[in-house]
Order: C-alpha cells, then structure tokens, then sequence
C-alpha cells in the first residue's frame, strides 16, 4: 500500500508561481511511476505531468508545457510540481498519483494508488 499526502495549493493571482508537493509512504517509493492529475468543477480528470521511477523521463500535457515542471526526490520519498505563470484556467483540485506504468498515468490517466488533493486557485 502507498500513501500519499499532497500540499501546496493556495491561492494565487494570475502569472504567480506555487509549487506543490507529494509526499508518499507505506511501501518503495522509487519504483513507481508518479504523476499529477487536476479536476476543476464540471471537467473531467485531466492528466498533467508524469515521471518515471528514476526521474530520467518527464511527460506533460500540452496545456502546461513550458510553465510546470515535475520533479522527484526518491531519497525523501517525495515529488513536486513547480507551476509558474499559472493562469486561471489552471484552477483544479490536484492529486497525485502513483503507478507501477507510466505509460498508464500518461495515455490513460489512471493510477493504482491517489492522494486526496489540493486546491490550487488562480485569481484573475
């Protein structure tokens, strides 16, 4: 079983930064694939960004590309997800999410195991 506990989420003005955070435990970290996936009311989950066991491979949704960055420390069991010039289509409750696949997380935006979420809100 793996646990995981996001923080982070708050509220932020339009082109402002958050950086938010996963902590995971309960089993061997740095085997899984992690990913961040977000919801705003009234969409769908929508995949964000993925990175595989090492850290060596990132994915991105085309919407976030070039403004977030997902990283990980396998030595403190924990992943980030740095958001600059946050817009506020942008606004969502995000989780985080851990997967034996990365490409599960990626092209079919499931995870075997899920944090209960974080609220990010970008203020025009």
């Amino acid at each position: 079983q793996v646990q995981l506990v996001e923080s982070g989420g708050g509220l932020v003005q339009a082109g402002g930064s958050l950086r938010l955070s996963c902590a995971a435990s309960g089993r061997t970290f740095s085997t899984y694939a992690m990913g961040w996936f977000r919801q705003a009311p009234g969409k769908e989950r929508e995949f964000v960004a993925a990175i595989n066991w090492s850290g060596s491979n990132t994915n991105y949704a085309d919407s976030v590309k070039g403004r977030f960055t997902i990283s990980r420390d396998n030595t403190k069991n924990t992943i980030h997800l740095q958001m600059n010039s946050l817009k506020p289509e942008d606004t969502a409750v995000y989780r985080c999410a851990a997967d034996g696949s990365l490409i599960t997380i990626v092209t079919m935006a499931r995870a075997d195991y899920w944090g209960q979420g974080t609220q990010v809100t970008v203020s025009s």
